[in-house]
């Protein structure tokens, strides 16, 4: 069962008239749900082991690194997005993230904000499988091979 975001408001006309920050706003709060729902949906998991993973997965470093392998799939106008996103000045930056971390995590959230309110589901769901199965990869330990192998 997936969860239905089309549940939710109908898209707005140009969410790109918004700041960037109340996109990002928005898109932490995305991002974080699709996290939960993929938590949820790999195991039946205690909420504070379930907690530390979404925590672990939505820090500034981890979206920054998830938008550094989105970058060559992104069209312009997701680009564009995204810059606006990391060149906003917040006026704060979260403990143990660095300057440039936070701000690529800021222009991940942004992004996943205005396709929200685009109503690009499918689109965001697509951006968010990439980045999962990218973190797969990396988890993937390389086999140990004997002779004969």
């Amino acid at each position: 069962m997936t969860l239905n975001l089309n549940m939710f408001p109908e898209p707005t006309e140009d969410p790109g008239l918004l700041s960037p920050l109340a996109l990002a706003f928005l898109g932490d709060a995305v991002y974080e749900l699709l996290l939960r729902e993929k938590y949820v949906k790999q195991a039946n998991r205690p909420a504070g082991v379930l907690h530390a993973l979404c925590a672990k997965s939505a820090c500034a470093g981890a979206q920054a690194q998830a938008l550094r392998q989105l970058v060559k799939v992104l069209t312009e106008e997701e680009t564009e997005i995204c810059k606006r996103g990391r060149n906003a000045s917040p006026g704060h930056k979260p403990k143990g993230a660095s300057h440039a971390d936070y701000h690529a995590a800021t222009g991940l959230e942004t992004l996943f904000g205005w396709l929200y309110l685009k109503g690009d589901i499918a689109r965001l769901r697509e951006l968010f499988e990439l980045i999962c199965n990218e973190e797969n990869r990396a988890q993937q330990k390389p086999r140990i091979q004997f002779y004969g192998d």
